[in-house]
Order: structure tokens, then C-alpha cells, then sequence
């Protein structure tokens, strides 16, 4: 087995999560350092997953000559750059969702990912649930035939105190609400199984708090191969739940409604008939579970490096996720249906930030 990757951290709050996911993997990983610019959570983050250094300024990290990789879980708003600036050092990325704020960010970003030889890796954690990994093993096989419909739910709930936080709620930081930032994975998961979309057409609104971005969301896909698809989503339920429900011609699958980590089992799988059942049990027997969630991707990401393979999560899948963010953003606004993809030419492949912020989304 290879030296285990020396990592950096970037960011105290979910940052904490992403290290909990590097201690349960102690031979691949080593947590080196850490860097907030609060020194007082820089220093609580450093004891509590005994990280023996901590820093205020991400510069300092990339000259540490000794670390591998530099994880940014920072605010939206300052991924681009600070990306950018961990390429440039010679280190690989990791950053959490959302990668940037516009198309034209993240095709510069693959552009500086080429020149530097080094990787980068956005955070799609939800992929890697048992649950949803059994789906793709089914698809992968044939076993579920055509998709008809699939159905994503993000029902979450998001007080006013949740936004007590500065850079929440507003387009200037956070780039977007709740199609950016909280469906982002559940949507993700759809595309995973299902493969690029055609066309959107979406209603979005601001109704749960008064914020600037939107928190509730109706939404109608066309899949580019044929199949259909809605997305609900908002941050006023007070039951909270993420549901995904799949119709092919020779299964119906669902999951589990727990509200962020319904990607896990148990999902349910069944078939068109007792024989297609009887397929569907023979071929998940064939599944040879891997570390879920965070640790799942990271486990995924240090054999990738080793083996030169392609990254569990790329960032031509993170612009596919800011594709469908465009679209929606473009067809709520104009009111009418969008296709996909966004050329370069499209008005918000620089970004959808409005020029004055709506009073309704």
C-alpha cells in the first residue's frame, strides 16, 4: 500500500465532517493542518481531531512543501479563487458544493486543472450511499431496463435562526438558496442514475424566509433519453425527508426518506414480474459494498490518485450539477422551458446572480 496523503482543511465548519471521514481512514489519509481565519476555531478544530497544525491564511497551507491535498470547505464564494490557488502551489483540491458560481468559472477551472497536472475533486458525498450505489449496479446491468419517470424530493427546514449566519440567504455569498445548496446532492443523484438532462422548466419562490434567494422549488425535467422527471424542493417542511423514486420498464426502485442520507439503505427494488424480481435479488447479490458518504469518496479519491483512474467525482460532473442550476435559475426568471446544455453563449453562462436582488425568486 502506497504512503497514506497528507491533508489540509480548509475551513471549521463543515470541515468537521470531512475530518471525521479522514480519521476512519487512517492508512490512506493524515490530517497535517488546518486553516480558519477565527484562530479560536482553528484551534478548537485542531484539538478536537488532533491536528498538530493551524494556520489563518490558505497561503501558508500551500507552502507547507509536505501536503498532498487541500480540502476547501469555505463559503461559495470563495471556492473559484481559492482553488485556483491551491492548483497553482502544485497541490490537488478537494472542494465541497457548490464548486463556483458559474458556468464560465468551472470551464476555467477544468482548464486550470489540465494545466497544473494536478486533480480536483468537487464533494458529491450522497453518491456513494449503498442504497443508490445498488441502483447503478441495476442500470449498469440491464437489469432495469427503460426509465419512465423518476421523482426527487428535498423536504428540509431552514429557520430564521439559520440564517443568523452573514453569508447565508444572500446571492452575493451564497450564490443561490435551496436549488444551489441544499437539493444540489438529491438532484445529483438523479443524473448519476439517469444520465444528462434536455430540457427544465421551473417555478422557484422565496416563501419561508425573508431572505434574498429562493427556498421552495416545483420543477419538470425531460431526460435526454426520453424518460420524465420532477423535482419538488423546499425548506419549510417541518417533517423532513429526501425521497427518490424510479419507475423503468422492469423495476420500480425507491429509497429511503431520511433528510440527508436517504442514499444509504435501505432502498426498495421491485421487479415487473416474479422473474425480474428473482434477477434483480441475483444481481444484488453480486454487490461488494465500499465506504459510503464522505469516506466513500475519499476512499474512492486516494485509489484514483494510485491508480491514475478517474475521479469519483469530477469536475465535468460539478459544471453537469451548475448546468441544471443555470437552467433553472433562466427558466424560473423568463417563465418558459430551457434545454440543455448551455452554450457559452447563453446570458448566464457568466453566472446567474441578479443584477438587483428580486423580492420574490
Amino acid at each position: 500500500m502506497p504512503e497514506p496523503l497528507n491533508v489540509a482543511i480548509v475551513g471549521c465548519g463543515i470541515g468537521h465532517m470531512h475530518a471525521q471521514a479522514y480519521r476512519t481512514l487512517p492508512e490512506l489519509f493524515r490530517l497535517m493542518a488546518v486553516c480558519d481565519i477565527d484562530q479560536s476555531k482553528a484551534r478548537q478544530f485542531a484539538a478536537i481531531h488532533d491536528i498538530p497544525r493551524m494556520v489563518g491564511d490558505l497561503a501558508d497551507l500551500c507552502a507547507m512543501e509536505d501536503i498532498d491535498v487541500i480540502d476547501i470547505c469555505t463559503p461559495p464564494g470563495l471556492h473559484f479563487a481559492q482553488v485556483q490557488q491551491v492548483l497553482a502551489s502544485g497541490k490537488h483540491a478537494i472542494c465541497e458544493k457548490p464548486l463556483v458560481g458559474s458556468l464560465r468559472e468551472a470551464d476555467a477551472l477544468i482548464a486550470a486543472e489540465a494545466a497544473a497536472g494536478r486533480r480536483v475533486m468537487p464533494i458529491f458525498q450522497y453518491r456513494f450511499g449503498h442504497g443508490l450505489q445498488k441502483l447503478k449496479l441495476l442500470i449498469e446491468r440491464g437489469v432495469a431496463g427503460r426509465a419512465y419517470l423518476a421523482t426527487v424530493e428535498t423536504a428540509w427546514r431552514r429557520r430564521a435562526s439559520y440564517y443568523d449566519v452573514p453569508w447565508r440567504g444572500k446571492w452575493a455569498t451564497e450564490m443561490g438558496g435551496a436549488l444551489l445548496g441544499h437539493a444540489i446532492h438529491a438532484h445529483d443523484m438523479l443524473t448519476y442514475a439517469l444520465g444528462p438532462i434536455r430540457s427544465v422548466f421551473c417555478r422557484a419562490a422565496t416563501l419561508v424566509n425573508a431572505i434574498e434567494v429562493e427556498d421552495t422549488a416545483a420543477v419538470a425535467l425531460e431526460m435526454a433519453d426520453g424518460s420524465l422527471a420532477t423535482l419538488a424542493v423546499t425548506l419549510g417542511s417541518s417533517a423532513e425527508m429526501t425521497r427518490h423514486r424510479f419507475c423503468f420498464s422492469g423495476m420500480a426502485a425507491e429509497s429511503n426518506t431520511r433528510p440527508y442520507s436517504n442514499s444509504g439503505d435501505p432502498w426498495t427494488f421491485v421487479g415487473d414480474t416474479p422473474e425480474q424480481t428473482t434477477l434483480i435479488e441475483a444481481t444484488l447479490a453480486t454487490f461488494e459494498p465500499l465506504p459510503e458518504g464522505y469516506a466513500g469518496q475519499f476512499y474512492r479519491f486516494y485509489h484514483a490518485l494510485h491508480n491514475g483512474s478517474e475521479l469519483p467525482v469530477t469536475l465535468q460532473d460539478a459544471r453537469a450539477s451548475l448546468e441544471l442550476v443555470t437552467a433553472l435559475y433562466d427558466s424560473q426568471r423568463r417563465r418558459q422551458p430551457v434545454n440543455l446544455p448551455v452554450q457559452p453563449d447563453h446570458p448566464m453562462y457568466a453566472g446567474w446572480l441578479p443584477v438587483a436582488p428580486p423580492s420574490a425568486c
